[in-house]
């Protein structure tokens, strides 16, 4: 089972340190960049950056990257079907994530050893009029049984329903950047029902 403490997941593209500065300890980073001549050294500032920090750093996409920098895992997009390599389970404490967006994704991120899903769009996003709100979302996390995480369309007014859910945390970009920590204090807080 999983520990009481809701997980926050923030994705980035470039490194920003006083944007990370603001944000609660408890929330990871994941680097999503999917250019093929990804800066090496902007992945080695912001692994030093978590280390230092006590912050959980994921990459995505970019497999090799993680095992050559020693980072905390890999984020697997939802586009993403390759088969994934063994050799991540022998990296002690290496966690791979993964998104998907219905029970064919989630069944292919299973079988790629993902250890939390990220299911979205939970809310309504602006690039598409599909999402699957609270009874949606949790139908299909009923068809797994590893941890899962909302993403997509999460804003202030809509926070509260993740508690309808079975999400153990939240995933987002513009919603944690927008308000740092003050959204997050009573989230983080929520004690889960195991």
């Amino acid at each position: 089972m999983h520990n009481n403490i809701r997980k926050i997941f923030y994705f980035i593209n470039e490194f920003i340190e006083s944007d990370i500065n603001k944000l609660n300890r408890n929330i990871s980073i994941i680097y999503r960049n999917y250019n093929k001549n990804i800066n090496k050294d902007i992945i080695r500032k912001i692994r030093d950056y978590c280390k230092i920090n006590k912050r959980k750093f994921y990459i995505s996409y970019h497999y090799n990257l993680a095992i050559k920098f020693k980072l905390d895992g890999i984020y697997v997009p939802s586009f993403d079907k390759r088969q994934i390599s063994n050799k991540f389970s022998l990296i002690k404490n290496f966690e791979i994530l993964g998104s998907a967006h219905n029970l064919n994704e989630l069944k292919i991120k299973e079988k790629q050893g993902c250890k939390t899903i990220f299911i979205s769009p939970i809310f309504k996003v602006k690039k598409s009029n599909y999402y699957l709100d609270t009874i949606k979302f949790n139908i299909l996390a009923n068809n797994t049984k590893k941890n899962i995480v909302a993403l997509g369309g999460i804003n202030g007014k809509n926070i509260k329903k993740l508690n309808l859910t079975k999400s153990i945390g939240l995933a987002s970009i513009s919603l944690i950047k927008k308000n740092g920590l003050n959204k997050f204090r009573p989230f983080l807080n929520f004690k889960l029902k195991i």
